[in-house]
C-alpha cells in the first residue's frame, strides 16, 4: 500500500513543479511550454506538462494518507498538494480577470468558451477534476455572460449545459483551455479572441 502511495505522490510532486513553473513563467513572460522544451534536452532533467491542476481519485487523493499520518515528515509532499489545489484556484483568477479586462476594452460582456470537463485529456472521468473546479468558479462569478461549456467526451451533465467545441469557439471572444482533449489541438481560433491556454493546447 505504501508502494502505492509513494507513485502518486512522487508524481504530484512532479507536477507540482511544472506547475509552479508555470505560475513564475507567468509572471515573467516567459512561455513555459518552451521553457520545458529547452530544459528537457538535457540528458537527466524530465520536467512534466503544467495544468491547470491535479485531479483523478489517485494522485489527488493519495498524497493526504501520507501528510495524515506523517505531517512534520512530508513536508515536500504536504506543498506539492498546496501547490496543484492553488494553480485550479489562479487558473479561475486568470479567467475573471481576462472577463473583466474585456468588459473594460469593448464595454460589453464577453462569451466565454471553457474547454474541458475530465481530470486529464481525452477521458470522460471527471472525479476530483481541477477543470470542473474552475468552471464551477468561473460560473459562481457569473454576472450574465455568456459561458459555452465543452466536454467532448461526454454529451449530457447534470449541472452543467455541454455545448460542442465547435459552438463554442465560433461564439466566443474568450477560449480558455483546461483539458488538452486530442479535438482542441486541430481547432483554429479567430485572432480577435482572447486565448487562455492552461494545459499547452497550443504548443504540443
Amino acid at each position: 500500500e505504501m508502494c502505492k502511495l509513494t507513485e502518486n505522490s512522487s508524481r504530484d510532486v512532479q507536477i507540482a513543479f511544472a506547475n509552479e513553473l508555470s505560475l513564475i513563467c507567468a509572471k515573467a513572460d516567459i512561455n513555459v511550454w518552451e521553457l520545458i522544451h529547452l530544459a528537457n534536452k538535457h540528458p537527466r532533467v524530465n520536467i512534466l506538462q503544467p495544468g491547470c491542476g491535479v485531479g483523478g481519485h489517485c494522485i489527488a487523493v493519495d498524497p493526504y494518507f501520507i501528510t495524515s499520518e506523517f505531517p512534520m515528515e512530508s513536508q515536500i509532499i504536504g506543498k506539492a498538494r498546496e501547490i496543484n489545489n492553488y494553480k485550479s484556484f489562479w487558473c479561475a483568477e486568470q479567467i475573471k480577470t481576462a472577463k473583466h479586462d474585456f468588459q473594460l476594452k469593448h464595454g460589453r460582456k464577453p462569451s466565454i468558451a471553457l474547454m474541458g470537463l475530465a481530470f486529464k485529456p481525452n477521458i470522460d472521468d471527471l472525479r476530483e477534476s481541477p477543470a470542473k473546479y474552475i468552471v464551477q468558479k468561473v460560473l459562481q462569478d457569473a454576472q450574465d455572460e455568456n459561458y459555452y461549456i465543452v466536454e467532448p467526451n461526454i454529451e449530457i451533465h447534470q449541472v452543467f449545459k455541454i455545448t460542442s467545441y465547435q459552438e463554442a469557439l465560433e461564439k466566443a471572444d474568450i477560449v480558455a483551455f483546461l483539458v488538452a482533449h486530442q479535438e482542441f489541438k486541430e481547432v483554429s481560433l479567430n485572432e480577435n479572441q482572447v486565448v487562455l491556454d492552461f494545459c499547452g493546447v497550443l504548443n504540443n
